[in-house]
């Protein structure tokens, strides 16, 4: 099924949808090495408005995770962001609370992880970074305090598989960066090369 228009379709994305998301793409690589950020690269597909935006949340919210295979089929067949992310060693996805994904029943993140790991043979994790603290959702907080609410929030597990590694930290949309900044700021804690951030969409 199209996880855009809901359309069956094998590729899970149809050929309509196809061209509409290319037409819509940005496909950016944004340097963040000479910034305080902890990571040093953030690739994106799109900008987080309109339809793009309509679907994150349905894939996030409304029980829709087979969206994600909609999202793979897009990012395959761009050999840009596809030979970008190559260049890492290992990827992992922002953990959730357990609290949250017994609500939620997936990662939203985590799906398209693992499955981006699995096409593109990169090695994956999802053991290797762990959520401690069950705080409140990044999107209830105002700009200005997200990074106070993500501060201790998560911890590494299994340092070994990261050590001296460039990590590929995947997350659904980026808005003030602060949650990805956090889970960066830890890995580099642990002996980690470099760190770099993919997410579908940029707010």
């Amino acid at each position: 099924m199209c996880g855009i228009c809901g359309k069956l379709d094998q590729k899970s994305l149809c050929n309509k949808c196809k061209i509409k998301l290319q037409k819509n793409a940005i496909c950016k690589i944004e340097d963040y090495k000479k910034t305080s950020s902890y990571f040093n690269e953030h690739i994106y597909l799109f900008q987080y408005t309109g339809e793009i935006r309509d679907t994150i949340l349905q894939y996030k919210f409304n029980e829709k995770s087979y969206i994600y295979r909609t999202f793979l089929e897009f990012i395959k067949n761009n050999e840009n962001i596809c030979a970008q992310i190559k260049k890492y060693d290992i990827i992992i996805s922002v953990p959730i609370s357990k609290k949250r994904l017994n609500t939620r029943g997936y990662n939203q993140s985590d799906l398209v992880a693992k499955n981006l790991a699995k096409i593109l043979n990169i090695d994956y994790n999802q053991k290797v970074l762990v959520k401690i603290k069950d705080n409140k959702p990044q999107s209830e907080m105002k700009q200005d305090t997200r990074k106070s609410n993500v501060s201790g929030v998560y911890k590494v597990v299994n340092e070994q598989r990261i050590n001296k590694k460039k990590v590929l930290i995947v997350d659904d949309i980026f808005t003030t960066g602060s949650t990805v900044d956090e889970c960066a700021k830890v890995l580099k804690e642990n002996n980690v090369e470099s760190v770099g951030v993919f997410t579908l969409a940029k707010d």
